[in-house]
Formats: C-alpha cells, sequence, structure tokens
C-alpha cells in the first residue's frame, strides 16, 4: 500500500485499519525509509521554514528568527529524533507487553509505532507558520488514540487492559525521549540507523525523479546501502569499520542521499565583495564546522557608511546538512504575510527560492535567495531598502557560486 493511502487509512478509519496492518510483513527498514522518513521530513522542513524563514513575530518587538545554521541543525534534530523516537516506542511497547496481557513481538511494536505517529508528522506543516504549531498537541492526542486502537490487534493485547498499556506506554515513551534527546542528541542518529535492518520502501508507486517525493525515494535508497554496511560492519566485529560506517550513513542522511564537503574558506571568502549596496565594508568572519563528513561554512560581512546605513551579508555552504536545505527548495514552499510592522513574500523566482521582509517602520529589511539547493545568500539592512538589498544581492556573482552546487558532491 502507497504511502498517501496508509497514512488517509490510519488517520480516517483507524479500526479497520489496525487488522490490515497486522496481516503485514514489513521489514523495520521497509517502515522507516518508505513512511517514517518522508512524513518526518514534512516536521523538520516545516520547522525550519517557520522558524528561519518566516519567523515569529512578537508584539511590540518584531520578528525573530532562528539563524539559518542553528534553523537547520534544529531540523537535523528534529528528523534524526523521529527516526530515534519511532525505536524508542516500539521498544517500550515489546517490553511491556507481558505485563498487560499482550505478546512480545518486535515486528508489531515497530508497526504500531510508526503509524501512531502519523498525525504528528502530518501536522509539523503547521510549524511553517509558527503561531499555529500549538494545533500540533491535538495531532498528538490523536496519536494516542491511534496507539489506544492498535495495541490490542497488533499487540495481542487484552481489550479491557488496553487503557492501562496505553498509558503507561506513552508516559515510559515521554520519560526515555526526554532522555534521550538530553543524554544522546544528534549523536544518537547512528545507533538509530544501525537498527534499521534490511528492506526496501512498501510503497510500488514510482515518482518523478526530481519531485519531492522522487528525492525522499532516492534518499531512502541511499540509506538501505549505508545501513547494509553498518550491519556488515557490525557482523564483522571490526569497531573502526563500525563508526565509519555510522559516520557515513549519518552524512548520507543529513545530505540528501550524498555526501557533500562545503566549500573550502579559500573558495567561499572571496565571493564576499569589498563594497555592497554602496557601502563599505567594515568586517567580516568565515568560518567552516561541524563533524567529519558533517560540515558547515559560512562567510559573512558587515558594511556601512558610519551614517547610519548598514548592512551584514551572508554566504552560507549548508554542505554536510544539505539535503534538508534541498528538501525544503524541493518542497516549493511559496507564501506571503503582512501585518502593521512588516510584509514578507516567500516565492520561487528562476527556480530559486526567494524569501524578502520589508519594515513598515523603519526597522530592518531582509533579501534572502538560496542556490543549487545548497547555498544561501542573505542580506540584511538597516537604512538600506528591499530594492537596493535585492540589486545588490543580484550584483553578486549568483552564477559562479550556483555553478559550485556538485562541488565536495560524492554519491
Amino acid at each position: 500500500m502507497d504511502l498517501k493511502t496508509r497514512a488517509r487509512n490510519i488517520l480516517l478509519t483507524p479500526n479497520t485499519e489496525w487488522p490490515v496492518i497486522a496481516g503485514e510483513s514489513s521489514s523495520t527498514g521497509s517502515l522507516i525509509t518508505g513512511y517514517v522518513m518522508p512524513l518526518a521530513a514534512i516536521g523538520a522542513i516545516a520547522g525550519f521554514i517557520g522558524g528561519s524563514l518566516v519567523g515569529t513575530t512578537i508584539p511590540f518587538v518584531g520578528t525573530y528568527r532562528t539563524p539559518v545554521v542553528a534553523g537547520l541543525t534544529a531540523a537535523i534534530f528534529v528528523f534524526v529524533m523521529a527516526i530515534v523516537g519511532v525505536l524508542i516506542l516500539a521498544f517500550i511497547i515489546d517490553a511491556l507487553a507481558p505485563t498487560f496481557g499482550a505478546q512480545k513481538n518486535r515486528s508489531q511494536a515497530i508497526k504500531v509505532a510508526v503509524y501512531s505517529y502519523t498525525p504528528a508528522w502530518i501536522a509539523g506543516v503547521l510549524q511553517i507558520l509558527p503561531a499555529l504549531a500549538v494545533l500540533g498537541v491535538l495531532a498528538g492526542l490523536y496519536g494516542i488514540y491511534l496507539l489506544y486502537l492498535g495495541l490490542p490487534p497488533l499487540m495481542k493485547a487484552p481489550q479491557d487492559k488496553a487503557v492501562g498499556y496505553t498509558a503507561v506506554v506513552v508516559v515510559c515513551a515521554i520519560v526515555l525521549s526526554f532522555v534521550a534527546m538530553m543524554v544522546g542528541g544528534v549523536l544518537m542518529a547512528p545507533a538509530a540507523m544501525a537498527g534499521l535492518g534490511s528492506g526496501t520502501p512498501s510503497s510500488e508507486v514510482t515518482f518523478d525523479p526530481d519531485s519531492p517525493m522522487g528525492k525522499l525515494e532516492a534518499l531512502g535508497k541511499s540509506l538501505e546501502k549505508s545501513t547494509a554496511k553498518m550491519e556488515s560492519a557490525e557482523k564483522s566485529g571490526d569497531t573502526g569499520a563500525q563508526a565509519a560506517a555510522a559516520i557515513e550513513a549519518f552524512g548520507t542522511l543529513l545530505g540528501g542521499g550524498k555526501r557533500v564537503e562545503p566549500l573550502s574558506l579559500d573558495q567561499l571568502t572571496p565571493l564576499v565583495p569589498d563594497t555592497f549596496a554602496g557601502l563599505a565594508k567594515q568586517s567580516s568572519d568565515s568560518e567552516r564546522s561541524g563533524m567529519a563528513g558533517i560540515m558547515i561554512a559560512k562567510a559573512e560581512a558587515t558594511y556601512g557608511d558610519g551614517a547610519g546605513k548598514s548592512v551584514t551579508l551572508d554566504i552560507t555552504d549548508t554542505g554536510g546538512a544539505s539535503g534538508l536545505m534541498g528538501l525544503a527548495s524541493w518542497a516549493g514552499v511559496m507564501g506571503e504575510r503582512e501585518n502593521d510592522q512588516v510584509s514578507e513574500r516567500t516565492e520561487r523566482v528562476g527556480g530559486r527560492l526567494v524569501h524578502q521582509q520589508v519594515s513598515k517602520r523603519g526597522g530592518t529589511n531582509e533579501f534572502a535567495i538560496v542556490l543549487g539547493d545548497r547555498f544561501i545568500v542573505t542580506a540584511k539592512g538597516d537604512g538600506v531598502d528591499i530594492n537596493a538589498l535585492r540589486s545588490a544581492v543580484s550584483n553578486l556573482d549568483l552564477q559562479k557560486l550556483e555553478s559550485m552546487k556538485n562541488v565536495g558532491v560524492t554519491k
């Protein structure tokens, strides 16, 4: 059954869908790559767009946006923890089964965990507008209801013990998930991926390679290869090989199916001009940070005239996290928002994702553009209008930067 049909059925007709799921034979790997990853990506992408591009408006203060690098890091964490969360929930469901007269069955526990998360993942799209994210609580409650309905047919739990079983599972999951986030953080991703097992996505549907689902399908296939390498390394007993395979899998996950090394500072820094929007450069900074295989590079400069006009130019190579940037671009996000303080617009122009914010009260204006689903160029100006910022960004050598989208990329 394809992802769209399964998600619709589990949300609208769970009483009849759970028995169907109980009779299916699905590997952990196929569930993760064919169902969890595409849906979990919704929240990660929406959270990044809502936090770093749209922002949260605070009355009398203005709009706050999470810095792009921090936003990408948060998106990575959300995406990875979605997978970790499923594995934690499945472990709890299986471990508690005998306590409530149910049957231990790891395969069925995985299915209960995966499909119970469906409402929360789909509601993740609400994060595009941070003010609506609170509605995700309702989706979470519906997920608990789905869990309650799924335990009897899949784990063979007695109906009279289903409520208690559900309550204890939820409490344990909250506690263990909190501990996992505090202790493991993003570094838990390799361990999570190690337990995926083999298999192919359960859906037989094919997608256009350049479509969002086509990109996710390709990512899933790349992850299958990485997890196979991890299994092989684990069987060999070679701890060095296991560590290398884990890092490769993590890098593949964040790179959207590829390993991407960001540009060197020698390549990135020359793209920052000495003058910008008619203003002289006052200071500059550049850095390349991360861990092996998961690096991000950034070059930044400030410009001003000493009389009130100032601009900050930021050129970021998302490198090892370009997969999430690509997912955001593939999603084709567009929208407009306006109030008495600012007007904002996000659209695709010439195949590029473009965002602009204009202050109505003489505050900060901002223009940002995504190149090659990898590079982000952002200009923020005080005392400089949006047309000047747009023109200044357009005068940069954007074609040269975009032409380097495949530099450092390995399959």
